[in-house]
């Protein structure tokens, strides 16, 4: 038997390895264009971090990273901001090249297995049809699926397209862990973290940190019952923007969560009022970026912040919402490591 390694394309800071860790794999590297990713993924992960352009990376600088006679395993995110409905930036219509890079990557690796995770909405999209059948033609069984990551243990209602390959055989993710009874809610998630104000910090935990809120904004949060939003305000609160025709269709702008609920979908973003339904259900404040990293499911013990560095909210923001939440790659991990037992490669994980 032969072990399973791991290379992580468009790594971040490492939740879809730290997914991988956890359930037993040797991740070798992971390889992203952000250096400021570096610190938490290698504090996390035990690999390395290696700071490239996929687009200039050859299939010899991965193979390279494998153990001689290693089960190859290839996984990635190709960044997903063209193709998210939050985005319509007509400039990020380059970054779409990523996807067709990263199946000219696989082709040359010729991996074992292969997975990659991105936006729902890329499924709708040419490259994606491209993607799929330039594995095909590779030799690659091909499986994929949008999924509700909250029928996996994830408490958010953000759903995911998931899609798995092998060479080995037909391969698929695991059936559902979580009915809607069982979902893993907010209160679940960051229910027993300190109270914190507006604006506030817990002392212990520098991350454990709100935005600070105008009085406007104070009177709105106030206004906002919890699963509500800028409807439920009074007339003098509401923006002129959405009392227009179109501002009516984003209901959840200035949204509250809801305790016994599954959180909405975690972006960049998530720390402010106005970006989404992140405020907080109780507190009169968005939620901090502690409580968006165990809404993406990242352990309390995860390294974000090197020590004594000053917190950088923007950027750590970007890191936890551009993240694959750890849970969901735990989930896709536990896939490849079944499908591996089922082509007698049962010690490749251990």
């Amino acid at each position: 038997m032969h072990e399973a390694a791991v290379v992580d394309i468009f790594c971040g800071i490492g939740g879809l390895t730290h997914g991988f860790v956890k359930e037993g794999f040797g991740v070798v590297a992971g390889i992203d264009t952000d250096a400021t990713c570096k610190y938490a993924f290698e504090a996390n992960n035990g690999a390395r971090f290696i700071e490239k352009d996929v687009a200039d990376l050859t299939a010899e600088e991965v193979l390279a990273l494998y153990p001689e006679d290693s089960v190859k395993i290839l996984v990635g995110c190709a960044p997903c901001q063209p193709f998210s409905r939050y985005t319509r930036d007509k400039a990020n219509a380059t970054k779409w090249d990523l996807v067709a890079t990263f199946a000219e990557l696989i082709t040359d690796v010729s991996p074992d297995v292969v997975s990659m995770e991105n936006v729902p909405e890329l499924a709708r999209h040419p490259v994606f049809e491209d993607f799929q059948s330039t594995l095909e033609s590779a030799g690659y069984e091909c499986w994929w699926k949008v999924v509700a990551c909250a029928d996996y243990g994830v408490p958010q209602s953000r759903s995911r397209l998931v899609f798995l390959a092998s060479k080995l055989g037909p391969v698929a993710l695991l059936p559902k862990t979580h009915r809607p009874s069982r979902r893993r809610t907010v209160k679940k998630a960051i229910g027993t973290l300190r109270p914190i104000e507006a604006g506030g910090a817990d002392e212990r935990d520098p991350i454990h940190k709100a935005s600070a809120l105008s009085d406007i904004n104070l009177r709105r949060i106030r206004s906002t019952p919890p699963g509500g939003g800028w409807r439920d305000w009074p007339d003098d609160l509401v923006l002129t923007c959405h009392r227009a025709d179109t501002g009516k269709s984003y209901p959840s702008v200035y949204g509250r969560m809801v305790w016994d609920d599954v959180g909405p979908t975690i972006t960049t973003q998530c720390n402010g009022l106005g970006n989404g339904r992140f405020g907080h259900p109780e507190q009169d404040r968005a939620i901090s970026l502690r409580e968006a990293a165990l809404l993406q499911t990242f352990p309390r013990y995860y390294k974000l912040l090197k020590p004594r560095d000053e917190l950088q909210v923007r950027r750590l923001g970007r890191h936890i919402g551009n993240a694959v939440p750890v849970r969901l790659g735990r989930i896709i991990a536990r896939s490849i490591a079944r499908h591996l037992e089922a082509h007698r490669c049962d010690s490749v994980v251990h």
